[in-house]
């Protein structure tokens, strides 16, 4: 019996669902990003388009033909746990309000970042990127949402041996640059409370792993840190 994957239909209902989703991301975060500052003069929220979904398309097409189970997985992932749903939509709110502010500081002048720092801005979270993408590819349980998978296994080399939750340290890098990549200071007023939302999604996501992943008790020993080296 042939794999769904390997089915014609099956194909080209993956492959529209995440065309849907991927222009549908590009129209609904440019318009986020572009509309407060009323001007299409905004270099740097153009750059931060750029920079946020020309990897992610060419992920997606390497994904489509060489991880096509894990992108099915990640795109039909939906949180099951209640604490995390209400973490996640708080993450989201906070994510659009960060968003929002650079456009209104760029439009009223609120705040100046140097040229050159908002370009290691997006270095910055282009390297995020890259290792968010790296440890997915590692890990190949890791997944949206907090949940235990049938044959799941501890992952706890590469990555998972620096900190217990490198995709999570990875968004960090990402987020944490987001303000200064659209030329922003006062974005960083809503993103202070991400951290906070971030380390409620971490500890409750290790109460299922301690609970119904073998050997992780184990793992959090050996591994101390969650997030960052030498600080969580």
């Amino acid at each position: 019996m042939k794999s769904c994957y390997n089915s014609p239909v099956k194909k080209l209902s993956l492959e529209l669902r995440v065309l849907r989703i991927y222009v549908l991301s590009v129209i609904a975060i440019s318009v986020i990003v572009i509309m407060p500052a009323w001007t299409l003069d905004y270099w740097q929220a153009w750059l931060f388009l750029a920079v946020f979904f020309i990897p992610m398309f060419f992920v997606g097409l390497y994904m489509l033909k060489f991880e096509r189970p894990l992108l099915e997985k990640r795109i039909n992932a939906r949180e099951k746990r209640k604490p995390q749903v209400l973490i996640q939509l708080t993450n989201t709110l906070i994510f659009i309000i960060t968003m929002v502010i650079p456009g209104f500081d760029h439009r009223l002048g609120w705040s100046h970042v140097p040229v050159w720092l908002v370009l290691a801005a997006d270095a910055m979270m282009l390297i995020g990127y890259v290792l968010f993408i790296r440890t997915m590819f590692y890990n190949a349980f890791a997944s949206r949402t907090i949940e235990i998978q049938k044959g799941q296994k501890l992952i706890s080399t590469g990555p998972y041996a620096v900190v217990r939750h490198p995709m999570y340290a990875a968004g960090i890098l990402m987020y944490i640059f987001m303000p200064l990549a659209l030329g922003s200071v006062w974005a960083y007023i809503p993103l202070a409370f991400l951290p906070v939302m971030l380390a409620l999604r971490v500890l409750d996501e290790e109460k299922a792993l301690i609970k119904d992943l073998e050997g992780y008790e184990q793992y959090m020993k050996k591994v101390k840190y969650r997030l960052v080296p030498g600080v969580w």
